[in-house]
């Protein structure tokens, strides 16, 4: 697989014989927060990429349009081009079908901050304005078919009948005449041109009841399958906790004032009460609380937060009140890029879809030529009549729509997506999401991802029998508090404080550090500065040793006579690395250790975490060659570091993972996977998900060639009608789709 991050700019057409509003799309890459250039425009009938496509082809020929920034979940448009061209541009549109309206007022911070688009509420109310208009005709559609039934066959009863038909049509299908004529002028043969096609053939020849009740149930059917579309479409902003549009602001003055998150600057000043959600990202200034941080990292258990600590937009306060100050725009907050990262994901195209939607292209032109077939051959090979041809030649445009067939890929990827997001899980592209069940290796850095990342007092031990341990302890802390050095802090973090006061404190560069207490001269000192010393035994070098095969540093403190303490200070693996690893394993990926770290703190963690495989003293550029070869030998494998160090070793790798990465800019941009809560398990849980997608792709692939099959056969030789076709059609869309939904109700395991 070539190992390519999801690009930014417009997002990449679908297929071209998709359907109407039956299909999902992949909003347009938001890229960066900065505005886009030109004019936008709300485009109510445009929410699938094959529509998309029909307007990019309308564009095509005008000289001037410098870029089309396409937003599919929001219907909008925005074109950039010089203001001489725009009714030009505007007038191709409305030729290929489609109504552009002007979006007035819509600032950039509104439209990408997370839980506010402008266009929802809008999209809301017109499918609660089109419900009237659908069960109207239906009824008049009924009204239709119970006149062909029971009526005379009069001309005043059939004139009324075919009156009541057309207009239960013109309600239910207005825009898709409107878009199928204008697919049709162009030799586009979408769902719109077949619908147009087939309700037509069959007014015509005088099925008009049912031409009427085929156009209704298509519309209904449509506008249900759109409403459970939408659902994926917006998964990530129902799973993620919105921040709120407004915050307390502490004022010049000392006071506070609630004013828009738009207008919040950067280095504000921030309150948020119990309960209340935090609006922005910052840093903790005072006060003390825990906060659900699910939203961002998936995490189940509040984290404790106090001076110092980071905060993300979107997170509930669930005790104290707290004030922090603010370090990124709302539009630039974590929460936002996670939204704007997912929905970048989404207009990429997965393996599986761009399969499909080559299918489809080839599918649909070829049914229409076996109808074309069917309507010419049928009265000279089977005896029907011309009627009973053409009529049975209209079920099979029906049924020849590929809806069920181009939806299946789209919303399952996006399903997937979002439970991902759910368990604090970024994937940054479908072609990940389909890639991860293909893994075999796995590359694991040491520090951050299996390990802690920061240095622990691990064990200590009186050396001389005759010292006190309780003495050493308190003079041990005197000097390490003393030392910025993180082994030092360890030390001083590990053991008990207290208030005993050291003179003559001096550093020794790369040694150790040296105090004077009580009158003594006292050294906290490493291996080399204890053997300049000449204090090392065959006693001690036996423990230090011990320690130091275990992956531990060694600290020792001296008198000027000999050493009385040992302390040993390691970076200790996380609580959960052993079952991530037990996962991997269990799912046939082999995990391997890649680390800078000197051989021997390598295969102790690795040995301690149940990783077989170890590497040390490891620079980039051996991490890359590493890489290349587990490639070589084992297949598809993946690299998990900090996207930063191991950049050429992540970009080697067939999906790069980046942990613990919640509010850091650099590791989004650098990995194809980001573990938002620093956890090494959800790395499987990527894997096992990535399988459940693959199934239910091909499940849904299967249903909707099956039902079509089952449908071809009946339309040629059995009895299937027109309405019978739209409820097979709309029927497998149905089905794929909520199938596809049941990747938002996956548990973790």
């Amino acid at each position: 697989m070539s190992h390519t991050s999801p690009g930014h700019g417009v997002a990449v057409a679908s297929n071209e014989a998709g359907c109407g509003a039956c299909c999902t799309s992949a909003p347009a890459v938001p890229g960066d927060a900065s505005p886009p250039r030109g004019r936008s425009f709300r485009i109510a009938s445009m929410d699938c990429a094959a529509e998309e496509s029909e307007i990019r082809r309308a564009l095509e020929p005008i000289q001037g349009i410098r870029g089309l920034r396409f937003q599919l979940g929001r219907r909008q448009l925005t074109i950039d081009a010089d203001e001489a061209v725009m009714p030009q541009a505007l007038e191709a549109i409305r030729r290929a079908g489609f109504d552009p309206q002007a979006v007035q007022g819509a600032s950039e911070v509104q439209a990408h901050a997370p839980g506010h688009d402008h266009h929802r509420g809008h999209d809301h109310d017109d499918q609660q304005g089109a419900w009237p208009r659908l069960a109207g005709a239906l009824l008049l559609a009924i009204g239709a078919e119970l006149v062909g039934y029971f009526a005379p066959e009069t001309l005043v009863w059939r004139g009324a009948g075919l009156a009541v038909a057309a207009v239960a049509i013109w309600l239910a299908g207005f825009d898709v005449y409107k878009k199928g004529l204008a697919a049709l002028r162009r030799g586009r043969l979408n769902i719109n041109a077949l619908m147009t096609v087939a309700v037509t053939g069959a007014f015509v020849i005088g099925q008009w009841p049912e031409a009427a009740m085929v156009m209704a149930l298509y519309a209904i059917a449509e506008a249900i399958e759109a409403r459970a579309v939408d659902r994926a479409r917006n998964a990530i902003k129902g799973l993620l906790a919105l921040a709120p549009e407004e915050a307390s602001v502490r004022q010049p003055d000392g006071s506070w004032a609630t004013q828009p998150v738009g207008e919040v600057a950067v280095g504000a000043l921030l309150r948020v009460k119990p309960g209340e959600r935090v609006p922005m990202d910052g840093v903790v200034r005072s006060g003390q609380t825990s906060i659900n941080q699910a939203p961002v990292t998936g995490e189940s258990i509040p984290v404790d937060k106090g001076a110092g600590d980071p905060v993300f937009a979107g997170t509930i306060n669930e005790s104290g009140t707290f004030e922090f100050e603010v370090t990124a725009a709302a539009s630039s907050s974590t929460l936002a890029r996670i939204i704007h990262a997912v929905e970048e994901a989404q207009a990429t195209r997965a393996p599986t879809q761009g399969f499909v939607d080559r299918f489809a292209a080839v599918y649909t032109p070829a049914v229409f030529v076996i109808a074309l077939a069917v309507a010419l051959l049928g009265p000279w090979m089977l005896g029907w009549t011309w009627l009973q041809a053409v009529y049975k030649t209209l079920v099979l445009l029906v049924i020849a729509c590929p809806c069920a067939l181009v939806i299946s890929t789209p919303v399952t990827i996006v399903s997937g997506l979002a439970a991902a997001a759910r368990r604090g899980i970024l994937i940054k592209g479908g072609i990940y999401l389909e890639e991860a069940r293909k893994l075999k290796a796995i590359a694991l850095d040491k520090t951050g991802t299996i390990t802690e990342g920061k240095p622990r007092l691990v064990d200590w031990s009186v050396v001389d029998a005759g010292t006190d341990p309780a003495v050493a302890e308190h003079i041990a802390v005197v000097l390490a508090s003393h030392s910025d050095h993180p082994v030092s802090k360890a030390i001083a973090a590990g053991l008990k404080p207290n208030s005993v006061e050291a003179w003559n404190f001096t550093a020794q560069s790369g040694r150790g550090v040296q105090a004077e207490v009580d009158g003594v001269t006292y050294v906290l000192g490493n291996h080399r500065l204890i053997e300049e010393r000449g204090q090392c035994s065959p006693a001690l070098e036996a423990q230090l040793k011990r320690h130091e095969e275990a992956g531990r540093t060694v600290t020792l403190l001296a008198t000027p006579e000999q050493v009385i303490a040992l302390f040993a200070v390691a970076d200790t693996i996380k609580p959960s690395s052993r079952e991530a690893v037990a996962s991997l394993r269990a799912l046939g990926i082999t995990p391997v250790m890649l680390t800078g770290d000197n051989q021997a703190t390598a295969s102790a963690v690795a040995h301690e975490a149940g990783i077989e495989q170890a590497r040390g003293n490891l620079l980039p550029e051996h991490k890359l060659e590493a890489i290349k070869a587990l490639q070589r030998e084992m297949g598809p494998t993946a690299m998990t570091g900090d996207g930063i160090n191991d950049a050429p070793a992540l970009a080697q790798a067939d999906i790069g993972v980046a942990m613990g990465a919640a509010g850091t800019d650099t590791a989004m941009e650098a990995a194809d996977v980001v573990v938002m809560n620093d956890d090494l398990r959800r790395i499987a849980e990527t894997v096992r998900l990535s399988r459940s997608t693959h199934a239910v792709l091909w499940q849904n692939i299967a249903l909707a060639l099956g039902i079509k099959a089952v449908f071809l056969v009946l339309a040629v030789f059995g009895s299937a009608t027109m309405w019978m076709a739209v409820f097979a059609d709309m029927g497998a869309s149905l089905l794929v789709v909520v199938n596809g939904l049941r990747l938002l109700r996956q548990r973790p395991e």
